[in-house]
């Protein structure tokens, strides 16, 4: 009697929530049809200790897990008995529904048509019974109910954050989303529009419009002229495309099949083996005819390019040119879209001028990938120096623990911040870089050191080696935008203008 009366003591104390005795732990099976209905009136009875708008007592109380019927015994008081339990249960879950039903008035959302039909369908197939056993529980329609019910409830309480697209429509997105654009934005899309339908475009005035950023319609021409594929002249520019497209799939037939020659085959295994590594996570980029694309555009360069070759990290560096020029032709999310889907002619051209505008970015970097890579090495002393001379604090943090700036700032400078930010914060980037004198082999230390001072509190709040690589090598900036890498800019400019031309400024 005393081992049932310890058994029992949870579900008949209001006051003193517990749990079973290790002693008397019942056995499941024997609890399997109870758990439901004990739960609810344990909770019913302990009301005091539930907090209504707590998230996680919600899926307790809204959304219990459906519970199989347990197999009931033949005989007709075995079915009376059974009978009575079930009309008990459904009294406990009408009454825990109403509690619900009352903050679903306040909280949920309207229910749709579709929810609705389901529910008469439901309705219309309950309470059937085939000799004297419940073939389907009257309990299961409110069990499906209230579980919608509690998750719509749940994403109206939660703050939603907006999702940022890969590529910004219309006015770009920023870590609040992307508003409608404004009059200002209206004005500089006319500007740029004007700028490119001149007879001869000046790319010096362009290239003023473009530091802030460009707007999507006209990011792709811009592109193109500012990285040197097309000429200032209107009326050339078409006869350009057509014999740079031609020329491209000409190098495609000449070299192409020469992949699995024995001098090539290392370069084009390494090629085949980087590319599904390249932005893993967005769909575009998983795509058979996408990574043909990529596989051919980097194979052509490195054959044309002996004295580097290619060299891992120039994947990522055909990723931003592909989404711009790809997005002329595609008004929905680029992420996700079927690239398959495009005409042949259409895709033909987005590779060619993808390949194009990637040759004339190394051609100015191609230093950092040659042998020994002393670009980089070049880039990442100076970088030392410049950190040393604008926050001694981080620089002589990273000297107490051992952390030697090659060990992050490498893959900085090899892929040009790719691997730190979302691709959509890359492109905005390169609209800058595009835009300023030597951007992606000068201005690019700059930005290096802003985008390690912004985390100067982070960096001076690890206090081990380890703590301080894992920090640098996954910088917290996914839900970066236009907004913090307009900062990003603006300071990298400011330490530019202090220091490129005096390079004793606070040297000590």
């Amino acid at each position: 009697m005393a081992t049932d009366n310890r058994v029992h003591f949870w579900r008949r104390t209001a006051k003193v929530p517990g749990r079973y005795p290790k002693d008397t732990k019942p056995k499941f099976n024997n609890l399997k049809s109870k758990k439901a209905s004990s739960f609810h009136e344990f909770a019913r009875s302990t009301n005091d200790a539930w907090d209504i708008d707590d998230e996680e007592d919600e899926d307790f109380l809204g959304t219990p897990t459906p519970t199989p019927a347990p197999s009931l015994p033949s005989g007709p008081h075995s079915t009376s008995t059974q009978n009575q339990q079930l009309q008990q249960q459904q009294q406990q879950k009408n009454q825990a529904d109403d509690t619900e039903g009352g903050m679903s008035h306040r909280l949920a959302p309207p229910r749709t048509d579709s929810l609705t039909l389901q529910d008469v369908q439901e309705d219309n197939t309950e309470c059937e019974h085939v000799n004297g056993k419940v073939v389907k529980s009257n309990s299961e329609a409110h069990l499906n109910t209230s579980s919608v019910r509690s998750t719509l409830q749940k994403q109206q309480s939660l703050p939603v954050r907006p999702i940022i697209p890969l590529v910004a429509r219309i006015s770009d997105q920023n870590a609040s989303g992307a508003p409608p654009m404004t009059v200002r934005e209206k004005s500089r899309l006319d500007k740029f529009k004007q700028l490119l339908a001149s007879p001869n475009t000046d790319l010096e005035e362009l290239r003023k419009h473009s530091w802030s950023g460009i707007l999507r319609e006209v990011r792709p021409i811009t592109w193109r002229l500012l990285s040197g594929y097309l000429p200032a002249n209107k009326e050339r520019r078409e006869l350009v495309l057509k014999r740079k497209r031609e020329e491209y799939f000409g190098f495609i037939e000449q070299y192409y099949h020469s992949r699995t020659d024995e001098h090539y085959k290392d370069t084009y295994r390494q090629i085949h083996i980087d590319i599904p590594r390249t932005n893993p996570l967005i769909p575009l980029f998983q795509q058979p005819v996408v990574q043909e694309v990529f596989e051919r555009i980097l194979f052509i360069w490195a054959i044309r390019h002996p004295a580097s070759g290619y060299v891992q990290g120039i994947n990522d560096l055909v990723t931003p040119f592909f989404v711009v020029f790809l997005s002329e032709f595609v008004t929905e999310d680029v992420e996700n879209f079927e690239v398959a889907a495009l005409p042949l002619e259409t895709q033909r051209n987005i590779e060619a001028d993808s390949f194009w505008c990637m040759s004339k970015l190394l051609d100015g970097i191609q230093d950092n990938y040659t042998f020994a890579q002393p670009g980089i090495q070049n880039k990442v002393k100076a970088l030392e120096e410049l950190v040393s001379r604008i926050d001694e604090d981080i620089h002589n943090h990273f000297k107490k623990y051992e952390v030697e700036y090659l060990q992050f700032a490498f893959r900085w400078m090899n892929n040009l911040l790719m691997r730190e930010l979302p691709l959509r914060c890359t492109i905005r980037l390169w609209d800058t870089y595009q835009a300023e004198a030597e951007g992606f082999s000068h201005f690019h230390l700059y930005v290096c050191a802003a985008f390690l001072i912004e985390w100067r509190k982070e960096i001076l709040s690890m206090i081990d080696f380890q703590g301080l690589l894992m920090l640098l090598q996954n910088l917290p900036t996914i839900h970066w935008g236009n907004e913090e890498v307009g900062l990003l800019l603006a300071e990298a400019y400011r330490l530019k203008y202090m220091f490129a031309d005096a390079p004793s400024h606070y040297k000590r």
